[in-house]
């Protein structure tokens, strides 16, 4: 839920209100009653959750990699089996 910030135009307070995007705008301070206006400020951030590492989140590239080499390998193992044994040449002279 996004935090907005508002001034009021009468005693110059300011505050943060979080709130949903669909609700409507606050219109009166809370300390004087007079006329909010919402102002543009820096984002603010709520990080929830167990942690948030670089280790949290798998590069693409690595995942990518790790599975074209276990299908690489799994293709070679196919094509292993579908192959008849390699017989030896006899070594009989004669």
């Amino acid at each position: 839920m996004p935090i907005y910030e508002y001034k009021c135009l009468k005693c110059k307070a300011r505050l943060e209100v979080m709130q949903k995007v669909s609700d409507p705008p606050k219109e009166k301070c809370p300390q004087c009653g007079g006329h909010l206006k919402k102002i543009i400020s820096s984002p603010a951030l709520q990080f929830r959750g167990d942690g948030f590492y670089i280790t949290d989140y798998v590069k693409k590239e690595k995942k990518e990699k790790g599975k074209e080499e276990k299908s690489k390998e799994k293709q070679e193992k196919l094509v292993a089996e579908k192959l008849p044994p390699k017989e030896e040449p006899s070594s009989s002279s004669g």
